[in-house]
This record gives C-alpha cells, structure tokens and sequence, in this order.
C-alpha cells in the first residue's frame, strides 16, 4: 500500500505533536506537584477539589468572623465588669447611708461619690468602638446609648434611645452569635440614682426620716436588680466566648483535613511521573529520529 507524501507528513506531524504535548504536561506537572492542570485532567476529582476549595473558604471565613467576634465580646465583659464595679461601690454606700450615726458632712460626701460613680456608669454605658459605634445600644449604634436631658424633672432625665435588637453573626454553617449588648436597664438605675443623690445633697438632710429611708431601699432594690441583669450579661459573654473557643478549634481541624484531603487528591507521584516523564521523552526521539530517516527515502532510490 502505498501513502502519499503528505498524508505521511500529517500523521508524522500530528504524532510529534501528541507526544510533545503528553511530555509538557508531565513536566509542568511535575514543577509545580499538582497531579491536576486542568479540570478535564481528571473531571470527578476537579469536582472534589472545588467543594473542598468551597468549604475551606468558608471555614476561614468563619475563623475571621470569630477571631473579631472574640475581640468585641471581651471588650464588652471588661466594661461591663467595670461596671459591675462601680455599682457594687454604690451598694456599699447606699448600704451605709440609712445609718442613724451619720453625720451631715458623711451624707454630703456620699452624695459626692455616688455624683461622681453615676456619671461613671453613664460615660460607661455609652462606650464606642474604634470606628465609633454604641456597644451597648443594640442594633442602634449611632445613637447613644443612654440620653440625658436636664431640662426633664428629676427622676426622668436618663433615658434608653438605644433599641433591643441583636447583631448576629455567622460563626458557622448555620450557626450565629450575637455580637452586641443592650442595656436597657441602666436608664432606671440611673434617674433613681440622680434622685437619691439630690435628696442625699440636700442640706440637713435626715437619713433616719422615713421618706429618705424608702428611697434609698427602693434604690438599693433597683441597684440590685441592675446588678444581677449586669452580672448575668457577663456570664453569657463568658460562656460565648467559651463557645466559640471551641467553635474555632472545631473549624481548623476541618480545614486542616480539607486541606490534607485536597493535598491527597491533588499531589503529583513523583515516581509514576518520572516514568511517565522517561517514556514520552524516549517516544518523542524515536519519533523523531524515525521521521528523519524515512523523510531520506525515496522510491527512485535503488535498494
């Protein structure tokens, strides 16, 4: 049988070209350690290989949510153990000031201090963040959190603008947790402290008279209601922290088993594609040296 000239070239040609291309590929493979160049290398495992890619994104992506998560809510314990402090500091005044042996410059003095205590929870409770948004306000964040307004009477000059609305977060597959803290109760505390401080700050004043005495009880009770909503937010930032800690360790070692899976899935075998590698190498020569030699031959030479 005999081929023409040009169809041998072609099938020569396209021969080289198949075999070239086999050598590249294994060399870039074997560059770069990724078995898969493209997806239709292997289609069922590119498919493996993007989910993985997916949920390890996700899993980082949750990560960061909880690594800034963390910060916001410590942040939001230590005010409020700050709080907390300053408020049991008025306990232990109002606790002392219905004592009958107290004097006018005692119940002056505390009048001073609790002044001075009221406006540290106020300045509190109206702490921003660095970009500053209200922490404590709900999902109301550009407006503060307690208002005060002096030309209200005494007694109603604090009041909550914030809201009681949650900002959640996703900390996981359908997993969130609210990243702020409304304290709607500080309001009360604080225009009953206003009053106690005016009745304490009056001169002359008679702690043993009964008037006096039902204020300050009604005040201890308000503190102490206060006091206990407060401490129970701290425990519930505690016990979320605590959650998320575990969340995060939770999400690392499911990337660290995608990312391994991925490595497994994907790596190159160095020794299957050196063979590979050996084999195409010794194909595209002999083509080539083949080529060489038959392109000589001729039907006018003489055998």
């Amino acid at each position: 049988m005999r081929i023409a000239s040009t169809q041998y070239h072609t099938t020569m040609s396209t021969a080289l070209q198949r075999a070239q291309a086999h050598l590249e590929q294994t060399m870039e493979q074997m560059s770069t350690g990724a078995r898969i160049q493209k997806p239709s290398d292997d289609p069922v495992t590119s498919v493996r290989l993007s989910r993985l890619t997916r949920e390890d994104a996700a899993t980082t992506q949750y990560r960061d949510n909880i690594a800034a998560l963390k910060t916001r809510l410590s942040n939001n314990e230590a005010l409020l153990d700050g709080m907390n402090t300053d408020m049991q500091e008025v306990r232990d005044l109002l606790v002392w000031a219905p004592n009958g042996s107290n004097t006018a410059e005692d119940v002056a003095a505390m009048a001073s201090s609790l002044t001075t205590l009221r406006d540290s929870l106020l300045d509190t409770s109206n702490s921003k963040d660095q970009e500053g948004r209200y922490l404590f306000s709900g999902t109301a964040s550009t407006t503060p959190t307690v208002s005060y307004n002096a030309a209200a009477p005494l007694g109603a000059r604090y009041s909550y603008t914030g809201n009681g609305q949650t900002q959640q977060v996703v900390v996981g597959n359908g997993v969130t947790q609210a990243a702020n803290v409304a304290l709607p109760e500080v309001a009360p505390l604080l225009n009953q402290l206003d009053q106690m401080i005016a009745t304490l700050g009056t001169a002359g004043v008679n702690v043993n008279d009964s008037a006096v005495q039902a204020q300050l009880a009604a005040g201890l009770g308000q503190l102490d209601a206060t006091m206990g909503s407060v401490t129970a937010r701290i425990s519930k930032l505690g016990g979320a922290q605590n959650m998320l800690e575990t969340l995060d360790t939770g999400h690392a070692n499911v990337s660290l088993s995608n990312q391994q899976a991925a490595l497994t899935l994907g790596q190159l075998d160095y020794n299957q594609a050196a063979v590979l590698l050996n084999g195409y190498t010794t194909a595209v020569q002999a083509t080539q040296k083949a080529y060489a030699k038959v392109s000589t031959l001729s039907l006018f030479n003489a055998l």
